[in-house]
């Protein structure tokens, strides 16, 4: 229990310095996510491979196929989310993002037959009011609104991810993450070719942070979460999950000297609180081991 634990948090903490890694490194987003994907993906085919796990994707075609769209979405998500990252900093793009989670929570009754509570209802809009808090002076520079738009297409990629990733129920663990960032992987590598052809322009000083983002924080982030969430409760799961984008905003403050104003402030404590209180409401209603968690990534 305590190595779940220790690499649930690790993976989390990972995560939470994408945004610090991604501007290291010259190059436009889609590239970055291209690399990324990349290199994640021949890690976790590596490990794999390394640890004898029998392949098992084929026996349930339809759930396959759920895995692959969330793929697709995830891809995409990451494109969008990287290219906000470059638009309007490390801190307001996180929590454009982390509306994900929120939109999954509203149309989870619709989807998966979740009760619609007044809980659920407030803790939108809780998360609606941070959005204006965080962004509202943003919205009113030109400039930045192409950001806030790339940060809410992201928000509603990610939702698309964990709804069909949901649906894949039969495909479970190492499994799973490999499958669909290899799908992330071909949505992007598709999307690179058409858009500039596959020929990147790597500086010297960029190779160790694109190796950092695709090697630790993409392969074995994403290695450490999988193989770690199964063993903790649903619970421990859903509250340490807060722990990615709070310590996104910690590191953008004293690693790159972004500072959000006491408003956005208000409207970040908002977004994950709202975000919070209706995922611990649905947690306490169904409390058992062995779910699939939300990511972030």
């Amino acid at each position: 229990m305590k190595s779940a634990y220790f690499k649930y948090i690790a993976a989390l903490l990972l995560f939470g310095t994408n945004g610090i890694v991604a501007s290291y490194i010259i190059l436009n987003s889609y590239e970055i996510v291209y690399l990324r994907t990349m290199i994640g993906s021949l890690f976790l085919i590596a490990v794999f491979a390394l640890t004898k796990q029998k392949v098992q994707f084929w026996k349930n075609k339809s759930h396959f196929l759920y895995l692959v769209i969330s793929g697709v979405a995830m891809g995409a998500s990451w494109i969008f989310l990287y290219e906000a990252y470059a638009q309007i900093g490390v801190s307001i793009a996180t929590l454009a993002y982390y509306c994900g989670p929120v939109i999954v929570m509203i149309v989870s009754p619709f989807l998966f037959r979740e009760k619609m509570t007044t809980a659920k209802l407030l803790g939108f809009l809780a998360v609606i009011i941070g959005m204006l808090g965080v962004n509202g002076q943003a919205l009113s520079q030109g400039g930045s609104s192409w950001g806030l738009i790339c940060g809410i297409l992201g928000a509603t990629m990610y939702a698309f991810m964990v709804i069909f990733n949901k649906k894949a129920k039969s495909i479970t663990g190492l499994e799973n993450s490999m499958c669909q960032l290899i799908t992330s992987f071909i949505t992007v590598a598709i999307f690179m070719g058409f858009k500039q052809g596959f020929s990147i322009d790597i500086a010297q000083g960029n190779l160790m942070p694109i190796l950092l983002l695709g090697v630790v924080n993409t392969g074995i982030g994403c290695y450490f979460y999988f193989s770690s969430i199964g063993g903790l409760p649903v619970q421990t799961v859903s509250i340490l999950g807060y722990l990615e984008p709070l310590s996104a905003l910690v590191f953008s403050a004293a690693l790159l000297g972004e500072k959000l104003s006491l408003v956005q402030i208000a409207g970040a404590v908002l977004i994950l609180g709202g975000a919070a209180f209706g995922e611990l409401f649905r947690v306490n209603k169904n409390e058992f081991k062995g779910e699939k968690g939300d990511m972030v990534l």
